[in-house]
């Protein structure tokens, strides 16, 4: 029986897909949802598993190609074995093939002897020896203009031009949206992490055994934005044509990177979170961000962004804003500064954050006065716990 694959039915924001690439051929035994073809959207990749068991019988949309909800892009026949299987058993010797029908040998690295006479006096006039060159001709041959630019020094200038992924370009799509339609500014700050860092040594062993997770730092900055956006509601706002919209709670976006570039799956309500919701959240986002994992229902939405250039050691950046968010806040890498306390030079673990907004929306005072808000409770955390 024949079965068709279908694109799945793909959210209202989104029109179309890609093919990205097939996991399997026409032929191929395949077994009920094992994954047989990626789709990248605007914003994620889709996995569409096989229906039933059987063999792939063919594939009707090739990869690159542009495919909408509920279009056929390949027949399963169920329950059919792959056609090398029905004669595996009979086996048969195999005659030696002719020298004529083997396979030819793999081309040999040039030397100098097989270069064109030009070639071959560039290399000998100036001592090259051919193995070492890396060729840009028809089968990798060495030619002439391969030597000369060894000559200038330049060596092989390889290039390779690819179309961007679907992700890609909606993340450029996005922004040059936020660079030509928010009149953009950053504010930054300095925060002391040690009250932090003290908390997670006294009370990090306490946490990962009555909560099955370690106590990151992500878990602070989150609770301490969400409280920070509870009294200063005009950073969690958003701009609709000529209105301007109060989000009456606080939904997260967390930046995560990935192989195929910059996704930001939301924390909804993070003003009802505890720290361990918080970690569970970030976790299991960071492993469903590995594995290729996250749907859409997990990009939709956000009323703000944090996102953390310090984990590949950013120490100072102004971060876009992501529209129709008005806000993102900037956390970099921690460093040991010294700094003066109670009128003593002492050594901090010190980080520098930002916040970059929407100044149609947000003033200058609310932007700084939220990052001191933040500021304020990273180095006193038990604000935190108390509210305040």
């Amino acid at each position: 029986m024949s079965i068709e694959v279908k694109v799945p039915v793909l959210p209202e924001s989104v029109s179309d897909a890609t093919i990205a690439s097939w996991h399997k051929k026409a032929g191929d035994r395949v077994s009920r949802d094992e994954n047989l073809v990626d789709l990248e959207t605007d914003k994620v990749v889709l996995e569409v598993p096989s229906p039933v068991d059987g063999v792939l019988k063919e594939i009707k949309r090739q990869s690159g190609d542009t495919v909408t909800s509920d279009e056929i892009i390949a027949v399963i026949e169920e329950g059919a074995a792959p056609a090398e299987t029905k004669t595996a058993d009979k086996t048969e010797a195999k005659p030696e093939p002719k020298a004529a029908d083997k396979p030819a040998a793999a081309a040999k690295p040039a030397d100098n002897a097989d270069l064109s006479p030009a070639g071959r006096r560039v290399a000998e006039q100036h001592g090259i020896d051919a193995k070492s060159v890396e060729g840009t001709g028809r089968r990798g041959q060495v030619t002439k203009e391969d030597l000369v630019r060894v000559v200038k020094g330049g060596g092989a200038r390889p290039e390779e031009r690819v179309p961007m992924t679907r992700i890609r370009k909606r993340i450029a799509e996005r922004l040059m949206l936020s660079k030509n339609s928010i009149a953009m500014l950053t504010s930054f700050n300095e925060v002391n992490l040690g009250a932090v860092m003290a908390m997670r040594k006294a009370q990090g062993e306490a946490f990962a055994s009555a909560n099955g997770i370690k106590l990151g730092f992500m878990s602070f900055f989150v609770k301490a934005a969400a409280n920070a956006l509870q009294r200063y509601p005009v950073v969690n706002a958003s701009v609709d044509g000529e209105d301007v919209i109060y989000h009456g709670y606080a939904d997260i976006s967390v930046a995560v990177s990935t192989d195929k570039g910059l996704v930001t799956p939301v924390l909804r309500n993070a003003e009802r979170m505890g720290f361990a919701d918080i970690e569970r959240a970030i976790a299991d986002y960071a492993k469903k961000a590995r594995d290729g994992g996250l749907t859409m229902d997990d990009l939709q939405g956000g009323t703000f962004t944090i996102t953390n250039g310090g984990t590949f050691g950013s120490l100072f950046s102004t971060p876009i804003v992501n529209p129709p968010q008005s806000a993102i806040l900037g956390m970099h890498a921690i460093k040991e500064r010294a700094i003066v306390e109670n009128g003593q030079v002492v050594a901090a673990p010190m980080m520098y954050i930002a916040i970059s907004y929407d100044h149609r929306i947000i003033d200058g005072k609310d932007a700084v006065l939220f990052l001191v808000d933040i500021k304020n409770q990273l180095e006193n955390p038990h604000r935190m716990l108390l509210g305040l």
